[in-house]
């Protein structure tokens, strides 16, 4: 049986202490009741273990974890799951700003709308965003893919070095040195299986985000595309 933390009148502190000492009891499936979007919850977890927040989640949910699953039946704030190094976040609705930011792998899952700089600066991973995402997604991002089902706002991949970006919809606005290619039907076929394991729907077609490579290095004679990204 799940075990269940109610955080009903505790502090985050005290909520994540009872976390880490459930787990360090051996349990592998523990649930946060009551989380009313408190910040900060199940940050740092370091083993494999499924832990659902049965609600919405504030700021930094899931932060610097390493493979645990994180199941979020409500929204997350901003810094859903950064810097975590591997396992699986789900977030049933919407994600706030910097979704992703700087994950160096593993799997993140919004199924509702991210906004805005969402997976900045990835070392890794996937982020699969069912619904729209904002301005500046894939900012400086370094490797991994981002998965957008719908629209993208402006600044999309901008200054980004290696990576991906999948757009099934309609894109505001392409960062700096960020260029449009065909998605190759092997990747798409990957991208579809994913969006079925996890019930959500698939765009008629995506279209592909990768770096033009002109700010890799930098060079006087393409000052003026250097002047641009700064």
């Amino acid at each position: 049986m799940p075990t269940t933390i109610d955080c009903t009148d505790r502090s985050v502190r005290e909520i994540n202490v009872a976390l880490r000492a459930a787990i360090e009891a051996g349990e592998c499936e523990i649930t946060l009741s009551n989380p009313e979007a408190r910040h900060n919850l199940a940050v740092a977890v370091l083993k494999p273990v499924k832990i659902t927040v049965d609600g919405s989640a504030g700021f930094y949910c899931a932060g610097m974890m390493d493979g645990a699953t994180v199941e979020v039946k409500g929204s997350a704030g901003w810094g859903t799951a950064e810097s975590m190094m591997n396992g699986t976040v789900v977030v049933h609705s919407h994600a706030g700003s910097g979704v992703g930011a700087a994950i160096r792998g593993g799997l993140i899952v919004v199924k509702g709308d991210a906004a805005s700089r969402a997976g900045v600066s990835m070392k890794g991973g996937t982020l699969l965003i069912g619904g729209n995402c904002g301005y500046m997604a894939g900012f400086m991002m370094q490797k991994g893919r981002i998965i957008v089902c719908g629209d993208a706002g402006e600044a999309l991949a901008d200054s980004m070095y290696e990576g991906a970006v999948y757009v099934g919809g309609a894109i505001a606005e392409l960062g700096n040195d960020a260029v449009i290619h065909e998605v190759p039907a092997g990747e798409a076929d990957e991208i579809g299986a994913l969006l079925d394991q996890y019930g959500m729907r698939a765009p008629k077609a995506f279209r592909k985000v990768l770096s033009g490579r002109k700010l890799w290095n930098f060079d006087r004679k393409e000052l003026d595309v250097w002047k641009a990204a700064l």
